[in-house]
């Protein structure tokens, strides 16, 4: 008696011997499979190239999901230059928050920025950015090792907004001491746009204005 054969035989069988149809080509010139275009029934041939044709559109949808990364990254990074030519032109460090932030407002076209620094030298204690600072701040930015980056709740900092009711998302960044952990400030960023600061962003290009940041406040918080 024969064995009954099972798909999964057939399909081993098939697969280990790929000459097969090389010896019996009327019957693969017979074989019909159903499309997934309606249903209707189509050759071999015609399966494998609409198949083909599949895998060429996903990798057309692939590659201009890159193209559009690379723009948008692109349109970041000269942004990102912008602003690092404002924080070089300004040399007054008494005058060097505000205009980061400013900075920050007209390249970036955030509605929201502000920042607080501690441990500001004589020249600073009176300054704005040494004002208003709680310890939780102080805490918060100890602990803050990556950006916050997501719905504007009740995070520290926020309150330094003067438009904190209009803001939906933020940014949350801890300014450091260059290669150490010790925080010494706190960047805050809001927007009107509940997903401008979506908590599924990557935060790595927010860690570099973090650090850009921290290396041109360094002198003023010390």
């Amino acid at each position: 008696m024969t064995a009954k054969l099972d798909s999964d035989t057939v399909a081993l069988y098939l697969e280990d011997n790929a000459h097969f149809f090389d010896a019996y080509p009327d019957l693969l010139a017979g074989l019909r499979l159903t499309t997934q275009l309606g249903g209707r029934t189509v050759s071999l041939q015609d399966r494998q190239m609409e198949i083909m044709r599949e895998k060429l559109r996903i990798l057309e949808l692939k590659h201009a999901n890159l193209m559009r990364v690379a723009k948008d990254n692109d349109a970041i990074m000269d942004k990102f230059h912008q602003w690092v030519d404002a924080l070089l032109i300004s040399r007054n460090e008494q005058n060097l928050p505000e205009s980061l932030l400013q900075a920050m407002r007209d390249v970036f076209g955030v509605e929201g920025a502000s920042l607080r620094l501690w441990g500001g030298a004589n020249n600073s204690a009176d300054a704005w950015f040494n004002k208003d600072i709680s310890d939780e701040a102080k805490t918060y930015a100890q602990q803050l090792t990556q950006p916050y980056c997501g719905p504007a709740g009740e995070q520290e900092g926020l309150n330094w907004l003067d438009n904190k009711a209009a803001i939906q998302s933020a940014a949350i960044v801890a300014l450091r001491k260059p290669d150490t952990k010790e925080s010494f400030g706190l960047l805050v960023l809001g927007s009107h746009d509940p997903l401008r600061f979506s908590s599924e962003l990557a935060t790595d290009f927010l860690m570099r204005i973090g650090q850009t940041a921290s290396a041109a406040l360094i002198g003023t918080a010390t």
